[in-house]
């Protein structure tokens, strides 16, 4: 089971690599590990825009329990989720789902554009989802929190 801010997670009993993590916020110095991270899940994102993200404190990271590896992480520009990505060995092991309830925690709802790929992923978490009017490859959803 996984440990995100005191409650238990139950997505994560696919692995048994990690019996824990938990979900922080990002600090400069994180700066190399997300972008990392990005890049692996192929998103595209400016250095500077990162920075800014960091700098701000609108980005999280999903960590192992020994505090050095990074398995996930999460950029939000207030209430939008900007990128979520999770190692690609460890997808499908409640990561993405800790960081986006970590954030939605934080911020009270949340909203998100992406394409038909991770649509599933969103579904899942419960957001309402609607196609982009002009891009039928584009979607949006938006997510409230309780």
């Amino acid at each position: 089971m996984v440990a995100v801010s005191g409650e238990r997670n139950p997505f994560w009993r696919a692995s048994r690599q990690y019996e824990t993590m938990r979900v922080r916020e990002a600090t400069p110095a994180d700066r190399a590990a997300v972008a990392n991270v990005l890049d692996g899940a192929a998103l595209e994102t400016e250095p500077a825009r990162l920075k800014a993200s960091l700098r701000r404190g609108e980005t999280l990271l999903a960590v192992a329990d020994d505090g050095e590896r990074v398995l996930g992480a999460l950029m939000l520009d207030g209430d939008r989720i900007v990128s979520v990505a999770v190692r690609r060995r460890r997808r499908g092991q409640g990561i993405g789902s800790a960081l986006v309830e970590r954030a939605l925690a934080e911020r009270g709802r949340l909203v998100a554009a992406f394409d038909e790929r991770v649509r599933p992923f969103y579904e899942t978490l419960g957001f309402a989802i609607e196609p982009v009017e002009g891009d039928e490859s584009r979607y949006r959803g938006r997510l409230a929190g309780e």
